[in-house]
């Protein structure tokens, strides 16, 4: 018949035995699987321990799929005096006789403490994590102690609740709400296996990518320039603007409005400035001022096309003309793209309702730390249409109302006007008014495209 062995760190070994093999064999079995010395080995079937080593698996009521639990048994446990073993800080040291092995032995407890304390990079990581343990290591051998031997005892506590629940939940097959469960068990298993091998094969993959900035000089006044392939149109902030000189040749025939889950207010543009990229390359690029939060200048892909730049990600630098411009280091970069970007309280609500469960549902999930960018359009004097891309308070899609001579302000999303009947269809299906409203604006009015951001 086939059992499964559940062990302390949560593996499963399933085998084919016998009904009628005695205890004692099964235990050599699991010492070849499972690492663990046959007079080591604890088995438990349904909390009972199995001790006799000649009863047979049938013997102790074990039948086919069940589940019993291998616990490794610590050897002689005692009082150990390890006052001789000093802290590495200069804290106190372990007094004789206080410590007891009840959840563990104290010389593994001391040996962990003093790996942590040789390691700094260890040590923050667990000051991170676990704050009261670390500040125990370094101070205190005996809390430190304390706290291993807790640990210890909440690990077993959990594995034994594990694997009741799962006897519980294997009672019966036919329970709809158990193989739910047990279902989610299964995948919640995946996703820690994913998570593992991926620690293990592809680390890199959990570091931190550092956004592509160069060095540009615009008017003659350094400035850190953000390249985004993904941009349609290189875009200024008003402040760089004035900082490099150019506010005075800003064309606001024009100006418009960028509005999605926020608005920007779009002030005009600069035809043409040139910019020093790299020792000697000088390029005529235009601009696009725009209000709102993100970087300084954003070198997006019109300019890109225009001289026919590469991004060379193996060299790390940007070509132009046969001009290599390095990328800068993630130290070089402004400090609003080092900085990590905080939730909002309104994008923190969305968040605990599950409204925002993904960013194409509802034009309102998080953006990047330093750009957020959003496709958009502008119509322009000579009333032809140009697609421009420009951050934004939010990443969602948007639509900018642009006129010559414009000087409105950014206008409110409720001011649009809808059919009360497409409103109060969609607040029917669960959203607030304002939701509704916003949903509208970004699908154009269109009430079937407005249920899909919603929903």
């Amino acid at each position: 018949m086939r059992i499964s062995i559940l062990t302390e760190s949560g593996d499963i070994h399933t085998i084919e035995v016998d009904s009628q093999m005695e205890l004692e064999n099964i235990k050599a079995l699991l010492e070849a699987d499972c690492n663990i010395p046959a007079d080591e080995q604890i088995l438990l079937h349904n909390e009972v321990e199995l001790s006799d080593p000649k009863s047979t698996l049938e013997g102790n009521k074990v039948v086919q799929d069940d589940i019993l639990t291998l616990y490794r048994r610590v050897k002689n446990p005692r009082t150990t005096n390890i006052a001789a073993v000093p802290s590495s800080t200069g804290g106190p040291s372990v007094r004789p006789g206080q410590l007891q092995s009840g959840g563990g032995d104290p010389h593994n407890a001391e040996q962990i403490r003093q790996h942590l304390l040789s390691n700094p990079a260890m040590l923050q990581q667990l000051r991170a994590n676990q704050p009261e343990l670390a500040a125990a290591a370094e101070s205190d051998p005996n809390r430190f102690h304390e706290l291993i031997r807790e640990l210890d005892v909440q690990r077993q506590q959990a594995e034994s609740a594990r694997s009741r629940e799962i006897a519980r939940l294997n009672a019966d097959p036919f329970d709809i709400e158990a193989q739910s469960r047990i279902e989610e068990a299964i995948r919640l298993e995946n996703v820690a296996a994913n998570l593992e091998a991926a620690m293990e094969f592809n680390p890199e993959s959990f570091g931190r990518v550092t956004m592509l900035y160069i060095d540009v000089e615009v008017n003659g006044h350094p400035v850190k320039a953000f390249v985004d392939s993904g941009a349609q149109a290189t875009i200024m902030s008003p402040s760089c603007a004035e900082t490099c000189g150019i506010m005075r040749l800003v064309d606001r025939r024009f100006a418009g409005v960028a509005r999605g889950v926020g608005v920007a207010k779009i002030l005009g543009r600069v035809h043409s400035a040139q910019i020093r990229v790299g020792q000697d390359l000088f390029l005529a690029c235009s601009f696009t001022i725009m209000e709102g939060k993100g970087v300084d200048l954003l070198f997006g892909l019109d300019m890109l096309k225009r001289h026919q730049a590469c991004i060379d990600l193996k060299k790390d630098c940007l070509v132009i003309n046969g001009t290599e411009i390095r990328f800068l280091s993630e130290h070089e970069l402004p400090s609003s793209a080092r900085e990590t970007a905080e939730l909002t309280s309104e994008e923190m609500e969305l968040i605990n309702k599950g409204a925002s469960s993904s960013p194409s549902a509802s034009g309102e999930g998080t953006a990047s730390a330093s750009t957020p960018s959003a496709t958009i359009s502008t119509t322009e004097a000579s009333g032809s249409s140009a697609p421009v891309s420009a951050p934004v308070p939010a990443p969602a899609p948007v639509r900018v109302t642009s006129a010559p001579q414009s000087t409105s302000a950014p206008a409110d999303s409720s001011s649009e006007h809808f059919p009360e009947e497409h409103i109060q269809t969609l607040m029917g299906l669960g959203a607030t008014r304002e939701q509704v409203i916003a949903a509208l604006n970004a699908a154009g009015g269109d009430m079937d495209t407005a249920a899909g951001f919603l929903f």
